[in-house]
């Protein structure tokens, strides 16, 4: 996996959303963070040298004076909407693998240029596809389906109750739509929808 880029969350206020791409594919994984840690991974990202090392600075000097490889990033699980990763480590004589957030985990692995990892199956749950096989849909045919439109919603809980009344035809629209914007937080929440409803019959 690779960071795509880092956006405002369109459904968690004052929150980000980091995205991740898959080096070898279409698809992307939003990941939600908090402030602190956006602003630390976007600075990896932009190779902004600050006056004074930021706290994942500091770790990063100090597995480098430890002569502590990290040799990468493993996302392992995923469950109620989080996210858990863990670092794997060497001295070159024993390796040790650390819990730790996926945010800091990220921040860290741009930090020391490691690889990112995701097992299969979460990216198969999580991943949000975006090859072009949906075509465009027009903000006035998804108004005309649905006078309640989610747009502007800033809750998690209150978009995922527009979708849960919405029509399958108007999810899978706003789905091509958060596609062709790049919102993949909420085209992931579209697809867990069409999903529950496949596996309930809904």
């Amino acid at each position: 996996m690779k960071v795509h880029g880092l956006a405002n969350s369109q459904v968690q206020s004052g929150a980000y959303a980091l995205i991740l791409a898959e080096k070898e594919g279409t698809r992307r994984i939003p990941i939600i963070v908090g402030t602190p840690e956006a602003q630390s991974i976007a600075i990896a990202l932009e190779k902004i040298h600050t006056p004074r090392p930021l706290t994942h600075d500091l770790l990063t000097s100090l597995l480098s004076a430890y002569q502590v490889q990290v040799k990468h990033v493993l996302i392992y699980k995923f469950v109620d909407g989080i996210y858990y990763a863990e670092l794997e480590c060497t001295n070159g004589e024993r390796e040790v693998t650390v819990d730790t957030r996926t945010s800091d985990a990220i921040a860290i692995a741009l930090r020391v240029r490691c690889k990112i990892y995701i097992l299969s199956d979460i990216l198969d749950e999580c991943g949000v596809e975006t090859g072009g096989e949906l075509r465009r849909t027009s903000d006035a045919s998804l108004d005309a389906d649905n006078p309640s439109d989610p747009d502007g919603q800033q809750n998690e809980q209150q978009v995922k109750r527009w979708l849960a009344n919405a029509s399958e035809k108007a999810i899978n629209e706003r789905l091509q739509k958060a596609i062709e914007e790049e919102n993949y937080e909420y085209a992931k929440l579209c697809q867990e929808e069409l999903e529950r409803r496949k596996e309930g019959g809904a």
